[in-house]
């Protein structure tokens, strides 16, 4: 992944739509997909194209349109989530202005409440439960895994480390995140990159919920 790690960043703030103007940043690729994120300016779009591969989009900021080759338009907001088969032509549209992630895989393994081209949130996937935690994964490859979690409040994951590099992406609440031995804050719409093999630990402040990219071979 092409973040630094160990600190709090949003997706949103850090890839601001140019005016005028779409924007892709590679996050981190594999052979068997990736993580991209797109910027939309306002009253700008991205061609519909035909991709061998699922391609989950989650809106971080703005009201992202999604339009299918037959007509087909969805409307993501904020926090919205659209799973795309392969062989769908799509592309995106803007009118004021979006943010969005792209999670891209082949050879795709899917949890079966995934429907694809229904909008969702990933954190309605998982329940809070009292003094638990709560783990869902919803897709994984050769080469990634994604999962979603809910935590109680005062519940945590004591310290470990990844096989590979983790992206963490809040959801719902606060939560502290320990990494190699310092504490930093991660507040709902805020992100936090592990690297591979570094020490990390998240406790719940409050009702908690996050999902949890790793990725298990960056190239």
């Amino acid at each position: 992944m092409t973040k630094n790690a160990g600190y709090v960043f949003s997706m949103a703030r850090e890839n601001v739509p140019v005016p005028g103007c779409t924007v892709s940043r590679t996050l981190w690729s594999a052979e068997d997909g990736g993580l991209v994120c797109f910027s939309l300016a306002a009253g700008t779009d991205i061609s519909a194209e035909i991709h061998p591969y699922h391609r989950l989009l989650r809106a971080e900021a703005g009201v992202l349109e999604v339009f299918a080759g037959d007509g087909k338009v969805w409307t993501l907001k904020e926090a919205d989530c659209l799973l795309l088969p392969p062989g769908l032509p799509a592309g995106m549209r803007s009118g004021r202005g979006a943010v969005c992630t792209e999670i891209s895989a082949r050879r795709l393994s899917m949890n079966e409440i995934i429907k694809q081209g229904q909008v969702f949130r990933l954190r309605d996937l998982v329940p809070y439960q009292e003094g638990r935690i709560v783990n869902r994964d919803v897709m994984k490859s050769q080469h990634m895994k994604l999962a979603v979690m809910s935590f109680d409040r005062g519940t945590a994951l004591s310290e470990h480390a990844a096989p590979g590099d983790a992206l963490l992406l809040a959801l719902d609440g606060q939560a502290i995140v320990r990494y190699e031995g310092v504490d930093h804050l991660l507040h709902s719409g805020e992100s936090f990159r592990f690297a591979k093999g570094g020490l990390h630990a998240v406790r719940a402040q409050e009702p908690f919920k996050m999902a949890l990219l790793l990725a298990f071979n960056d190239v």
